[in-house]
């Protein structure tokens, strides 16, 4: 299985030192930096646009990666695109020509990532798992930072970490939702190799550093 990334999200940071904070999480390890868009129509919030990504692609050169949670993302791919995001992620829920959409991002030089919502099934991306270079399980409903990690989501990863596995498919395996130090082992254990973590970085009583450095410890234990 591929080593262990961290892609801390600026939905939990302090705007206010947006910068500092994309920078401290560079400086403590951070392999990505994970941007949560949300367009308050899929999900019931509303957050960042092309503006931010541009914003963090200026503060970091580590990968950013834009996790696009709207309808119609083929519409904004572009944007997203060209402000500096490595990896565009778009929702299997909201894409129903899917493997166009993949296409459109590849087409302009980012990465692909499907993303699935806890209660979409894996027979739903069977077909697109050789065109994408990474698959993102949420782990919570998508739309709020901070929320309780869904244990049941642990089977559904696992499967498909045998599926990509069965394949040999060189795929990254993210999941995203209540990841921290408690949750990490598991995860690792049923196949994840990227970890979103917000509330458990930003929002923790230690430093970003400290923070990163103990999901990362508990997730090699996993």
């Amino acid at each position: 299985m591929p080593a262990i990334e961290i892609a801390p999200s600026i939905l939990s940071a302090d705007l206010t030192r947006l910068a500092e904070q994309v920078k401290e999480a560079e400086a403590a390890g951070a392999e990505r930096i994970h941007v949560d868009v949300m367009d308050g129509r899929f999900v019931p919030n509303l957050t960042f646009g092309p503006i931010m990504v541009e914003a963090v692609r200026r503060s970091t050169k580590v990968i950013i990666e834009a996790h696009l949670m709207i309808v119609e993302p083929e519409r904004y791919i572009p944007d997203f695109a060209k402000a500096g995001a490595d990896i565009i992620q778009v929702h299997q829920e909201t894409c129903p020509h899917l493997h166009r959409t993949i296409q459109q991002i590849h087409e302009l030089g980012s990465k692909a990532c499907v993303v699935l919502n806890p209660s979409t099934p894996l027979v739903t991306i069977e077909e697109i798992l050789g065109d994408v270079d990474e698959v993102l399980i949420m782990t919570v409903n998508p739309g709020f930072g901070g929320q309780k990690f869904l244990e049941t989501t642990l089977p559904k990863i696992a499967h498909l970490r045998q599926m990509l596995n069965g394949r040999g498919l060189r795929c990254d395996l993210e999941a995203d939702g209540g990841i921290g130090p408690a949750t990490a082992p598991a995860l690792v254990k049923a196949g994840a190799n990227v970890l979103v973590a917000g509330a458990a970085v930003y929002k923790a009583k230690q430093s970003v550093a400290a923070a990163i450095q103990a999901i990362r410890a508990a997730a090699q234990t996993g």
